[in-house]
Order: C-alpha cells, then structure tokens, then sequence
C-alpha cells in the first residue's frame, strides 16, 4: 500500500474526517462539514479517554481513512473485554483499494493487544457492500442491533 501511516487522529485531522464521514448518502444527511465545532469538542473527548482510539490512515501527508475503535471492559463472557468499531470511512479515491481491510485489520490488531476476546461492529442495515466487506474479513452478522434516538 506504499507510504501508509495509521495513527491517532490529532485536532487537524478532524476536518479530513468530518469531509470523509459526510460523503455519502447517510452521512450527508446527518453531518455538518460547515460548523467543526461539535466534532472538535468531542475529539478533545475522545482523545482524553484511554478507551477509545481514533485513528487516521494517511498517505502522502493527505489523510484518507479512519475509524474509532473503543475498548469495553465487562462482565458478561467470564469478565471479557470487548471492543466495538465505529465511524469506518475511507476516500472516495481509495475505495476498493484494500485500504478499508488494512484498518479494520489493525483494529483487530488492537483489540487483541488491549487483551479483548471479541471484536464487534454494527454497519447501517442499508449498507449491503459494507456488510459483504466485513463478512468477508469474518465477521458474522449474529445478531439484531436496536437504536433509541435520543
């Protein structure tokens, strides 16, 4: 994949990610690229808990992928730990170059050097490519995920 860096994404990166996570039909809808406010808050969150991982892929000093990857100590499964993988994006230039299977696979990565004995990921109903992406890298769609808007 050539010059590809994965790294914590730092307060200059928020804008590359917003731009990503708004360019597409679901994103558009419910993102806001205009007004960084909101997003810079709540990096300044996420990259103050030592639970959650947001990370950018870059290439040639241009970011072009991301994802969040958070860390779940519970009870459930004999005290398992658990991570869940959120906010996967990448380019519009880069789809379809393998670079989504790199950072999902460092995810998992992660999650086993965080001592996690289970990787989970919920993926919008109507993203069936994306569903054939992650069943592809093996995971398992096994079970039904419910959301209260709150």
């Amino acid at each position: 994949m050539g010059d590809l860096e994965i790294r914590p994404a730092v307060a200059d990166d928020v804008a590359a990610i917003v731009a990503m996570l708004a360019d597409d039909a679901l994103g558009a809808g419910r993102e806001s690229p205009d007004d960084l406010t909101p997003y810079a808050e709540a990096h300044a969150r996420i990259a103050g808990d030592p639970n959650q991982h947001l990370v950018v892929a870059v290439r040639e000093g241009r970011t072009v992928g991301t994802l969040q990857l958070t860390v779940i100590p519970g009870l459930s499964r004999k005290g398992s730990t658990r991570s869940i993988i959120e906010g996967v994006r990448i380019h519009a230039d880069e789809r379809g170059s393998g670079l989504g299977t790199l950072l999902i696979e460092w995810a998992v990565d992660e999650s086993r050097r965080q001592n996690c004995q289970l990787v989970q990921l919920t993926s919008d109903a109507a993203r069936t490519d994306a569903h054939r992406f992650y069943e592809r890298l093996g995971f398992e769609a096994s079970h039904v995920g419910f959301k209260l808007q709150l």
